[in-house]
C-alpha cells in the first residue's frame, strides 16, 4: 500500500517562539517523533552531521531525509555514500550552483544523475531560489531535456521568484507548476505569497494562499500515486523556517508559533492524502 510520510525539518525547530534555547539534536528528533512525525529532515553531508542524526532517528523509530548542497558533480559523492551507509529514506540535493548557460546546468545535473544510478537511496533535486532550479521556466527547460530527472518540489520559491498573482492562479502558471509536480517525488511544505516566502498559515487572511498550496499538494499526491510503485512512500517535510523566512514583528520574534503551525500542517496534509483520489 502506498503511504504518505510526514517529516519535520530540524531547521524549522530552531529559534522557536517562547523557547529560550534550541534543544540538542537528539531531543529535537525525540520531540518530532513524539508529536507524530514519521521522520526528520536535516543536513547529511559529513559523518559528523549524519551519524548522530541517523542514531537519533533510529532510537525513535523514525526515518531521515538527508540534505546536501553540492557545488560540483564530485561534491555529491560523500553525501551519497553516507546516505547509503545509513540507509536513509532519500537524499535531497539543493544544487548550490548558478550557471548562466542551460548547457552547464544540464552537464552538472546529468553528472549527479549518473552517480545516483548506483544508489540504493533515492536522490532528488530540490526546486529552490538561488540554485540551478531558481527559475520556474528554466526548470521546465531542464525537465524537457532530462526526462529522468527527479525533483523535490518546494513550490514556495516559484511563488515568490515569479511573483505569482494572488489566488486564483492563472491557468498558464498553474499548468507550469503541475508540470513540475508531475516530475516530483517528494515535497517540502511551506506556504508563500507573491512577496513572502513563508506566510503564517494560522492567520485567517492567509487562507487563500494555504488553499492554493493544498490544491497543488493534492495534485502532487494524485500524480505521484500514478507513477510510484504499489508499496512506495511519499515524503512531505513541514519546513517552516526561522526568520528571515518567518516574518518577525517589532520585537524581532515570529508573529506565529511555528511549531504549532508545523503540527497543523502535518494534520492538514494527512487529511488531504486521505481525501485525494489514488
Amino acid at each position: 500500500m502506498q503511504r504518505l510520510l510526514v517529516f519535520e525539518s530540524l531547521w524549522g525547530m530552531q529559534r522557536l517562539k517562547g523557547r529560550g534555547a534550541d534543544l540538542p539534536l537528539a531531543d529535537m528528533v525525540a520531540e518530532a517523533a513524539a508529536a507524530g512525525f514519521d521522520g526528520v529532515t536535516n543536513l547529511f553531508f559529513t559523518k559528523e552531521l549524519a551519524a548522530p542524526l541517523a542514531q537519533a532517528a533510529s532510537d525513535n523509530g523514525i526515518q531521515v531525509e538527508g540534505q546536501c548542497f553540492p557545488t560540483s558533480i564530485e561534491e555529491l559523492k560523500p553525501a551519497l555514500e553516507l546516505a547509503n551507509h545509513f540507509g536513509i529514506h532519500h537524499l535531497t540535493i539543493q544544487p548550490d550552483v548558478r550557471p548562466r548557460a542551460l548547457t552547464e546546468s544540464l552537464r552538472i545535473l546529468e553528472g549527479w544523475n549518473r552517480m545516483a544510478e548506483d544508489s540504493d537511496v533515492p536522490v532528488y533535486v530540490e526546486t529552490h531560489r538561488g540554485r540551478i532550479t531558481n527559475d520556474l521556466l528554466v526548470t521546465l527547460d531542464i525537465l524537457d531535456a532530462m526526462p529522468d530527472l527527479r525533483l523535490l518540489a518546494d513550490l514556495s520559491h516559484f511563488m515568490v521568484g515569479r511573483e505569482f498573482p494572488e489566488p486564483p492562479v492563472p491557468k498558464e502558471m498553474d499548468d507550469q507548476i503541475r508540470r513540475v509536480l508531475d516530475r516530483s517525488w517528494a515535497a517540502h511544505g511551506r506556504v508563500a505569497s507573491p512577496e513572502q516566502v513563508q506566510v503564517e498559515i494560522s492567520f485567517p487572511h492567509n487562507k487563500p494562499y494555504l488553499d492554493q498550496f493544498l490544491t497543488w499538494w493534492g495534485y502532487l499526491f494524485e500524480s505521484w500515486s500514478r507513477r510510484a510503485g504499489p508499496n512506495d512512500t511519499l515524503s512531505f517535510t513541514c519546513e517552516l523556517g526561522p526568520k528571515p523566512y518567518a516574518i518577525s514583528g517589532p520585537d524581532g520574534f515570529d508573529q506565529s508559533d511555528r511549531w504549532q503551525e508545523a503540527l497543523m500542517l502535518k494534520d492538514l496534509v494527512r487529511e488531504l492524502w486521505e481525501k485525494t483520489p489514488r
